[in-house]
């Protein structure tokens, strides 16, 4: 008996692109690049370069702000920014890539963060009252979720195809950290799943199946983001409604690649059209093959 492969491949845009590790990485520091930026000047007003003095060189962020947190909250987005600091530091040490990394424009103002949350209410018929991730507690946990959630669907998109015994072991073990970090993340917005976010009237477990409902729909691959709620066919093991931590059919993570990413954080739906979060689009090689080839 000879056992068949029948799963059906995935569209050509929902599969990963032809790149080596090096590109790879080049790619991976622009996400990791905004989690950072996002984590440290919301908790302590600082920056990369501000830790670290020559680690990253580009332009600074737009409309980033001190977020208003409640300590335990503070603390916890500090200590996961100044850890990714090191990541960054470890991949620089690893590969080929050399400091100062290049910084991408980020825009992380309100205004940015109000594309997603308009895209949101306008399907849901809702009126359009102003978000601002920084104004509290509840808010800021939805724009932390948001970069810890793609920056792990591409390290386990990328890992099985990552070339080098210290670069794969580089990676597994970011990623290792990194789903500690989403976890942890998705575990206080769990907690607080039956509060609203203020100025909606949505609770935090409902917008999460808005945003996720979103990114799905952005990124065109399929069901890959999961809310805090969910239906018990997609429960583990069809038994709970809960999911703090997503997965697919047999509870594995969800993987991503660079173009779906890129349909994300654009706003757009499509890879080569920029906006959002990176207004200028990212930098690297594997960034301008899909952007010269509209790769879409």
């Amino acid at each position: 008996m000879i056992k068949v492969n029948t799963v059906s491949l995935p569209p050509p845009e929902c599969r990963p692109e032809v790149a080596s590790t090096e590109e790879k990485f080049e790619f991976l520091v622009n996400l990791l690049i905004l989690k950072i930026e996002l984590f440290l000047r919301s908790s302590i007003d600082k920056g990369i370069n501000d830790i670290s003095p020559g680690l990253v060189q580009g332009p600074v962020p737009i409309g980033a702000a001190v977020a208003n947190l409640d300590n335990a909250t503070r603390k916890m987005i500090e200590e996961f920014g100044l850890a990714s600091i090191g990541h960054l530091r470890a991949i620089i040490n690893t590969t080929l890539l050399k400091a100062p990394i290049p910084r991408p424009l980020l825009d992380i103002s309100p205004q940015a963060y109000n594309i997603f949350l308009t895209l949101i209410l306008n399907d849901t018929k809702k009126s359009n009252p102003s978000y601002n991730p920084y104004a509290n507690t509840n808010s800021f946990l939805f724009a932390a979720v948001f970069a810890s959630s793609f920056l792990n669907q591409y390290y386990a998109g990328i890992m099985p195809s990552i070339v080098g015994n210290d670069e794969r072991w580089l990676l597994s073990r970011i990623a290792g950290y990194e789903g500690g970090v989403l976890g942890a993340l998705r575990a206080e917005l769990n907690a607080r799943v039956n509060l609203t976010v203020p100025p909606f009237n949505f609770t935090v477990g409902k917008l999460t199946n808005l945003t996720a409902q979103l990114a799905n729909q952005l990124a065109g691959c399929g069901v890959k983001d999961e809310g805090l709620i969910v239906p018990l066919q997609l429960g583990a093991e069809n038994r709970t409604r809960s999911n703090v931590v997503p997965g697919d059919v047999n509870s594995l993570a969800f993987v991503r690649f660079a173009r779906e990413i890129l349909r994300i954080v654009f706003t757009t739906g499509n890879a080569t059209r920029p906006g959002g979060l990176f207004p200028r689009g990212l930098n690297g090689r594997l960034y301008r093959r899909i952007d010269t080839q509209k790769l879409s």
